[in-house]
């Protein structure tokens, strides 16, 4: 059985999990602190307008769920699953959508929940063809926004934080399906 723990190593909290030390890059506190934040300036910015939550699967499911608490306002939800990476740690820098979105968007306010941006190839893809659906608008709110060279352009309107160039794990962000469930975000030491 494989059961992860925490130590401590040189002054910092790492995860050891089936011989993996995963190393803590944001705290469960801090973000339960940003995804409030999150939710006040969406409740802000969609009071009266019944925006779509469109929570791109399966990474930010977490991320949805919990922001979808802290909005006081009424919304909707759908899901889209789609796939560049399959069970690496490099995009393939082809994008698949593998589930499709059940309703019209059409005329609607949408907003991507998106759990990570990394080379913005997917979330271009994903604004390109949701815009063929004629919404009224779309913003993207993305838990991390990772600091890699980018081609394309950044639009994401309601950011959580910045990261460093490293491939994160927890809080429903994997490598090969497994560190969904911890309840930060890390990365693997070793990679």
């Amino acid at each position: 059985m494989s059961i992860y723990k925490f130590k401590k190593e040189d002054g910092e909290k790492i995860l050891v999990y089936d011989e993996e030390k995963i190393k803590v890059l944001i705290d469960e506190a801090t973000l339960k602190k940003k995804v409030k934040e999150l939710g006040k300036k969406l409740t802000i910015d969609y009071e009266d307008k019944n925006p779509v939550l469109v929570s791109i699967l399966r990474g930010s499911f977490i991320f949805v769920a919990d922001i979808c608490r802290e909005l006081k306002i009424p919304v909707t939800f759908d899901f889209m699953a789609v796939s560049s990476y399959g069970n690496s740690r490099v995009s393939s820098g082809i994008v698949r959508i593998t589930k499709d979105l059940e309703c019209s968007i059409e005329g609607k306010e949408v907003v991507i929940i998106e759990d990570i941006v990394d080379s913005g190839r997917t979330l271009n893809y994903l604004i390109k063809n949701l815009r063929a659906r004629n919404p009224k608008s779309i913003e993207v709110c993305a838990l991390l926004d990772k600091n890699v060279p980018r081609k394309m352009k950044n639009s994401v309107k309601y950011k959580g934080f910045d990261i460093p160039n490293k491939f994160v794990v927890g809080y429903g962000l994997d490598f090969a399906e497994r560190y969904r469930n911890l309840p930060f975000i890390g990365y693997i030491e070793n990679e």
